[in-house]
């Protein structure tokens, strides 16, 4: 049960990535988000490195969305800080949910083992 519950996060992150593609009519990045997703049941050393650099470019793509929303806001004078909160923190969850790989269990599973 514990290691199903390391997936939640990497799950939702990735899944909240591809609700974010589909706004802007990015059917590659929610194909792409799909793909990643898909790719958690490949149990090899560069599946787990793949999922990774996905989710550290998802935390990126939040940063710059966080600050192209907040510009947008700010310049038409309407209020920016509860969605800025939430922004954050979902690209908090999205970077933690890359460092979930660094985790013991999910170093076994993907045989990451002593490879440092």
């Amino acid at each position: 049960m514990k290691k199903v519950l390391l997936y939640v996060p990497v799950v939702l992150s990735l899944a909240v990535l591809g609700a974010h593609f589909m706004r802007y009519g990015n059917w590659i990045g929610v194909i792409g988000s799909l793909l990643v997703i898909a790719l958690l049941f490949v149990r090899r050393p560069w599946a787990a490195r793949v999922i990774q650099v996905v989710l550290l470019l998802g935390a990126l793509e939040w940063a710059h969305t966080l600050y192209e929303l907040v510009q947008i806001r700010a310049a038409h004078g309407q209020p920016f800080m509860r969605m800025a909160a939430i922004i954050g923190v979902v690209q908090i969850v999205t970077l933690l949910s890359a460092l979930l790989f660094q985790t013991p269990v999910l170093k076994r599973v993907y045989g990451l083992e002593g490879r440092e």
